[in-house]
């Protein structure tokens, strides 16, 4: 897949139709919510930043960029100060959309976006279940890395995972 047929954008009201249409097996529901669950969090927090992933002017996926004081835990396991350091939350792509390289295309992506719209984030942190194998693989091959630090989160043990910009 062409990385030019991937892109990635500010959420903007006209995107809240596709996105409420989104649907997740089952076996990922444990993993992560649903993209109306994430942006009405994100669009009440100043320091959240909801993104949709794009494929053909069609939106596939989507995922929110956290800062500040909302990431302050999860900055005991960077070097970076925590203004310095984004974290990313609900990264999903719409199950007919899956499969398709559109996770690890924008992830691919991310970094010199963030570079671009975020000049002072140096660091891209993310977290992942420890048994969601297929979301660590798209993370591995997107260049983040596995520094060994392991937090607990809602459905368990975890896999942080980072990205040095």
């Amino acid at each position: 897949m062409s990385i030019s047929a991937v892109q990635l954008a500010y959420y903007r009201s006209e995107y809240r139709e596709e996105l409420a249409s989104f649907d997740l097996p089952e076996e990922q529901l444990q993993f992560t919510a649903l993209p109306l669950q994430s942006l009405e969090i994100a669009l009440t927090d100043p320091q959240r930043y909801p993104i949709v992933i794009q494929a053909q002017q069609q939106v596939v996926g989507f995922f929110v960029l956290h800062t500040g004081d909302g990431i302050l835990s999860y900055c005991d396991y960077t070097d970076a100060t925590p203004s310095k350091v984004m974290l990313i939350r609900a990264l999903l792509i719409d199950s007919k959309h899956q499969g398709k390289g559109y996770a690890r295309t924008a992830m691919e992506l991310l970094p010199a976006w963030v570079r671009q719209q975020f000049p002072q984030i140096h660091e891209l942190i993310l977290v992942v279940n420890e048994r969601n194998q297929a979301a660590q693989r798209t993370y591995t091959v997107a260049g983040f890395e596995d520094l060994g630090h392991r937090p607990i989160g809602p459905a368990g043990l975890q896999r942080m995972m980072h990205y040095f910009l």
